[in-house]
């Protein structure tokens, strides 16, 4: 069974002469190229990802916070 697929891209030339260069510079296939770019792409992604929800349970976290202190606040 084959792991790997085959695809076709539509890039810019100028985005196309860079690759050239850089998979000929680092002795590379521009198809293992074009994989390491997209694991990069993807791990930035989810790591952004990942920021953004931790920023959004921090303001949760706050939120629920202020809502306990001014519980306690009545009950003192």
């Amino acid at each position: 069974m084959r792991t790997k697929k085959k695809m076709s891209v539509t890039i810019d030339a100028d985005i196309f002469e860079a690759i050239e260069k850089a998979a000929e510079t680092c002795n590379m296939a521009k198809s293992q190229l074009a994989q390491e770019a997209f694991r990069l792409w993807f791990k930035k992604k989810t790591e952004e990802s990942m920021a953004e929800g931790y920023v959004e349970m921090a303001k949760e976290d706050r939120e629920f916070a202020d809502t306990a202190l001014d519980a306690q606040k009545e009950i003192l």
